[in-house]
């Protein structure tokens, strides 16, 4: 009797306990908005972050919940926009898809090393001994991390180890933009098929050394093309990517052939 009564007792009290956490989340119950649900299924579902939150889950949580803006979705593009604007009832600016682009085109067989590398296969921590093992501080170091964060495989690490990015694959995401030591990838409109593949801000005779197709600041392709889409930075021809740039006369025209017109898709090399 002694052992009976107090397990009674402790059985009844769980019971009560358990009756009353049913009845009392039945009605504390949150019911998450149908929406939330609806947009994730719009949503491309990469969960890669671009919008600034942590997946699409979150974000559609907080287009429902915080009003937030519609267009953040960078690799949903136009279409993701335009059922997101239609299921909402909402207006918003249809912008141009953004895919990514390595501004360097010097790998092993046409940029000089200063160092053999042997330490772990990462750019950040390449550049944290000596500055890189590149001669030029600027080149891309082809190392792969832009490849490991692409979450769609677009980038893919040339046998000469350089970094190239696949446009008709690219989703705009930036992952890649983030974990370049160097910044040498930029997310730039889709249709922009002319590039200064250099980012190196050292004087032509400097460049040379180091790179058979690095730009010289020579200045002829800004004066041939004579557009707000190309100047001078310095020792360095850059383009301005929010104004067209057609005149290809540039490409054959540059000394360095550091220049080039890349097409939607480019093809892997084997």
């Amino acid at each position: 009797m002694e052992i009976t009564t107090p397990v009674i007792i402790f059985g009844i009290t769980g019971m009560g306990c358990g009756l009353l956490l049913a009845i009392a989340s039945r009605y504390l119950l949150v019911k998450e908005d149908p929406r939330i649900e609806q947009i994730c299924n719009i949503l491309p579902g990469y969960n890669c972050g671009s919008c600034g939150y942590g997946g699409c889950s979150d974000y559609a949580k907080a287009i429902v919940t915080e009003g937030k803006p519609i267009n953040l979705c960078a690799p949903g593009g136009k279409e993701t926009l335009q059922k997101l604007s239609e299921y909402l009832g909402v207006k918003a600016d249809i912008s141009e898809r953004r895919v990514a682009i390595v501004l360097c085109k010097g790998g092993d067989n046409v940029a000089k090393r200063k160092a053999q590398y042997n330490g772990i296969a990462d750019c950040s921590a390449a550049e944290l001994i000596a500055g890189g093992h590149k001669a030029c501080s600027y080149g891309c170091l082809g190392l792969g991390s832009c490849a490991r964060v692409c979450p769609v495989n677009a980038i893919e690490i040339t046998s000469d180890n350089l970094a190239v990015v696949h446009p008709e694959l690219c989703i705009g995401c930036g992952k890649c933009v983030v974990v370049c030591p160097r910044h040498l990838i930029k997310l730039i409109p889709e249709t922009r098929s002319i590039h200064v593949l250099c980012s190196s801000k050292d004087r032509g005779p400097v460049v040379k050394k180091v790179c058979d197709v690095g730009c010289i600041g020579c200045g002829l392709c800004v004066k041939i093309a004579n557009s707000p889409a190309l100047t001078l930075d310095g020792p360095l021809a850059v383009v301005n990517y929010s104004h067209p740039l057609e005149n290809e006369e540039i490409i054959a025209k540059c000394p360095q052939k550091t220049i080039e017109k890349r097409p939607g898709t480019i093809t892997r090399s084997s």
